[in-house]
C-alpha cells in the first residue's frame, strides 16, 4: 500500500458531529479514500514527465520505439528516453552532444573529422567510462548518419593529481577507483 496523506475531514463538519463515533468512523473511511485518490492523481501526473516517471516509462519507451527492459534501473531507462527525444530530427553535432550528455551526465565534446568521415566523442565532465555506454552506443547508432564512423575518448585521473595521497589513504581503493579519483 503506498504512503499517502489523509485529509482530516472532521474539521469541515459542524461542532455537534465531533463527538459522534459513527461520524468519525465514516469520515476516516472517506479520508482514506480521498487520500488514495489524491495520491493516484499525483502518481498519474508524475508519469507524464520522464524525470519523475516510474511505471509510465513503459509508455514512453513504446511511443519512442525503444525496447522496454523492466529489469534495467529506472535512471538508465530515463537516460535512454531523454536521449531518444533529444536525438529525433536531423542529426547535428549539437544533437550528438545533447544525447551523449543525457547518458553520461556530464560535459561532452564532439570533434569532427570530415575528410575521414568520422567523429570523436570526448567525455570531459565525467571521469572514466560512463555507466550506460552500451545503451548510448545503441542510441548513437540510431541517430548518426550511417556513413560516419566514431570513436570515444575518456577522461581519467592524472598521476600528478594523486601525488599528495598516501598509501594509507588509498590502500582500500581499487585500481578503477583511483583512475577516476577526484
Amino acid at each position: 500500500m503506498p504512503e499517502y496523506s489523509r485529509p482530516n475531514l472532521m474539521k469541515y463538519l459542524p461542532e455537534y458531529y465531533q463527538g459522534v463515533r459513527e461520524m468519525k468512523k465514516l469520515q476516516e473511511t472517506a479520508s482514506d479514500e480521498m487520500g488514495l485518490f489524491l495520491y493516484s492523481i499525483d502518481d498519474v501526473l508524475s508519469q507524464c514527465f520522464v524525470d519523475s516517471g516510474t511505471w509510465g516509462l513503459d509508455y514512453w519507451e513504446s511511443e519512442l520505439g525503444l525496447t522496454t527492459e523492466a529489469n534495467m534501473p529506472v535512471e538508465r531507462r530515463r537516460e535512454s528516453i531523454k536521449a531518444k527525444i533529444r536525438g529525433s530530427g536531423t542529426t547535428t553535432k549539437q544533437m550528438i552532444i545533447d544525447t551523449a550528455s543525457a547518458f553520461s551526465g556530464g560535459e561532452v565534446a564532439v570533434i569532427e573529422y570530415p575528410a575521414e568521415y568520422r567523429f570523436e566523442l570526448r567525455f570531459i565532465g565525467v571521469k572514466g567510462i560512463p555507466a550506460n555506454m552500451l545503451g548510448f552506443i545503441e542510441m548513437l547508432e540510431q541517430i548518426k548518419p550511417t556513413h560516419l564512423g566514431y570513436s570515444f575518448k575518456y577522461s581519467y585521473t592524472w598521476w600528478d593529481s594523486l601525488k599528495d595521497l598516501t598509501w594509507n589513504s588509498v590502500r582500500l581503493m581499487t585500481w578503477n577507483e583511483l583512475r577516476v579519483y577526484e
